[in-house]
């Protein structure tokens, strides 16, 4: 009968379970017996015990749990000394597949079929997570690890104050004739009676997900924001503008956006939920507060932090942590370009760009074909200005959907948002770089049309330098990149021009004059020319013997890792914390344990 399901089709379905069942049970027994025999080995800290539990090409990435620092290793023999090594100050214990998360699996990653199980352990300084990847041993017999990632979670006994452990509110709750909530919260943010043990500078997703982490650590801290608003940072950017990646894999910490919310957040609504965010996760933060400079004290062990208030004012602050939280760039970058100062027209820079509509019916050209150069110049399209865009570099161009979507592949399995965060975090430098690239490559499968059309006119289009793609070229120059919202299919159709620099001779009061002496006119000249890295942000708060003390901020340094991200620097109580949100969310817990760990005399400086 129709709707009726045969016999057939009931027993394959039972079947199907029952083989999916005893799956999973083997992938959780070939788990938990290759944990206990970590465990095992570890503690006899014999490094050739431990090796033989790792395949020869394998890899380990350490988020402060052994290094108090991030760290990897690739090969079994690195991998079994640092471990046996650390061992002895780490005391890694009590492995155990937790209850809660998500159990172990059959994967395929890299293109190795492989058991993927999150576990948990417990060390001296307090309770960790971690990854571990198994395939079949090199001789055949049992299971062997390919890839292990080992992160600190919590210090013992200063766990963060959420769930079961929240505060009571029994300070202000009911409290007749005393303060109440919103006493506390003023009192509290006015820093009259204290110094604030850290300061974080920019209230946007970096300085919002640090603020909020150290909040439930009990840690007092106090950030300030130079716009008028929490959110301006974003409700100032161009009037178009939406993120480029998915809605499910940018929450801040401790809560997500509204099931409701769009794929795609307009930066409006950002802005207003920064604000919220804040007030509901009880931030301290002064707006209309710019930090002008700053200094160390050698024998406090503290900074002197200068901030000029909204109405003129100077407040001087000392706490013993800067957090710079401003973002992967600092200044704009304008560049020395031969006429433009005879322009007769408008020049701005893309981060003074607002809407296209007051130009229509002009001409304009935009020096840049990054991501902000080619929204900017959708806009201007939209509102019929007649826009070209000018090409100095080569550029790698990723549609946002299908392609763009790649990099959100952890996150679209579903599950724990913080399950997905450990497998992301689990990556050493070495395996990030293999995985892009063969994500690059499937991306040029799938934009093969777009591309080809682009290179037809002209467009100088790579994949980046070692045809890792765009993520790489944000991880080490923070640009280089489009994530295409349309205008691509506009240049291939000629609705949007296209300019090589080097057909430019000067600029004129007219616009470009190219060396056939012809002038392409303008009345608008956009310069989308990116940022100063933040170390330029540094050198000019801190002074230029400080920036040299610290050194690069961002880009790859020797050990495959962001330079001085997220970690200690080599000037005491100087932190960093940039990139997208999930970035933010996802790092700033271990930024925030550092800094516990520090203010508990539990760390020391770098």
């Amino acid at each position: 009968m129709t709707g009726t399901r045969t016999r057939e089709a009931v027993m394959d379905e039972i079947d199907e379970s029952l083989q999916e069942y005893e799956r999973a049970a083997w992938a959780r027994r070939a788990a938990t017996t290759w944990l206990q025999a970590f465990e095992a080995a570890l503690a006899s800290r014999d490094a050739a015990r431990i090796g033989a539990l790792f395949h020869a090409d394998s890899h380990w990435r350490d988020v402060l749990a052994f290094t108090w620092t991030y760290a990897s290793a690739a090969g079994r023999d690195a991998i079994a000394a640092r471990l046996a090594a650390g061992q002895a100050t780490t005391a890694a214990r009590g492995f155990h597949l937790p209850p809660g998360r998500r159990p172990p699996r059959q994967v395929t990653r890299l293109g190795t079929p492989s058991i993927e199980a999150i576990f948990a352990f417990a060390t001296a300084e307090g309770r960790g997570a971690g990854l571990l990847r198994l395939s079949p041993a090199e001789n055949g017999e049992g299971m062997q690890a390919w890839l292990l990632s080992t992160t600190l979670e919590a210090l013992e006994g200063h766990e963060e104050r959420i769930g079961a452990n929240r505060p009571s509110g029994a300070a202000y709750s009911r409290n007749f004739g005393g303060d109440n909530w919103a006493d506390m919260r003023r009192k509290a943010a006015a820093y009259e009676d204290r110094e604030p043990a850290v300061l974080v500078i920019g209230a946007a997703q970096a300085g919002l997900s640090i603020a909020a982490r150290l909040n439930q650590l009990g840690v007092d801290t106090l950030v300030v924001e130079q716009w008028p608003r929490i959110g301006d940072s974003w409700r100032r950017r161009y009037h178009s503008l939406a993120l480029h990646n998915s809605i499910h894999l940018n929450h801040l910490p401790y809560m997500e956006f509204p099931p409701t919310w769009p794929k795609y957040i307009p930066k409006d609504m950002l802005g207003n939920w920064f604000e919220f965010y804040a007030d509901a996760m009880e931030i301290n933060c002064w707006t209309g507060t710019e930090f002008t400079r700053g200094a160390w004290d050698e024998d406090t062990r503290s900074w002197t932090a200068w901030l000029k208030r909204a109405d003129g004012s100077e407040r001087v602050v000392r706490p013993r942590h800067l957090v710079f939280a401003n973002g992967v760039s600092s200044y704009p970058m304008v560049p020395d370009l031969p006429g433009l100062d005879e322009f007769a027209g408008q020049v701005i820079h893309s981060e003074g760009f607002d809407s296209g509509a007051a130009w229509a019916g002009k001409r304009a050209l935009i020096l840049g074909t990054g991501s902000s150069a080619n929204d900017i110049a959708l806009d201007l399209h939209s509102h019929g200005v007649h826009t070209t865009l000018i090409q100095r570099g080569s550029t790698t161009v990723v549609s946002i959907d299908p392609s763009a979507r790649l990099n959100e592949a952890v996150w679209d399995e579903g599950g724990l948002l913080e399950d997905c965060d450990l497998i992301v975090s689990s990556a050493p430098p070495p395996l990030i770089v293999r995985n892009y690239r063969a994500v690059a490559q499937r991306m040029q499968e799938l934009d093969r049309e777009m591309i080809d059309g682009l290179r037809r006119i002209g467009f100088k289009h790579d994949m980046g330098e070692d045809q890792a793609g765009h993520q790489m070229k944000y991880f080490r120059r923070g640009g280089g990149y489009n994530l295409d919202a349309g205008s691509s299919a506009l240049l291939i159709k000629g609705e949007l021009g296209l300019l090589q620099y080097d057909r430019i001779e000067r600029f004129t009061a007219a616009g470009a004059r190219l060396t056939d002496g012809t002038v392409v006119p303008a009345d608008l000249i956009v310069l989308a020319t990116g940022y100063y890295p933040q170390q330029e942000l540094v050198r000019r708060a801190l002074g230029d013997a400080m920036a040299a003390r610290i050194g690069p901020v961002w880009g790859l340094g020797e050990d495959g890792e962001l330079n001085n991200m997220y970690r200690r620097t080599p000037q005491q109580g100087a932190w960093f914390i940039a990139g997208g949100l999930s970035q933010c969310r996802i790092n700033s817990k271990y930024l925030a344990l550092q800094i516990k760990a520090m203010e508990l005399g539990r760390l020391g400086p770098a």
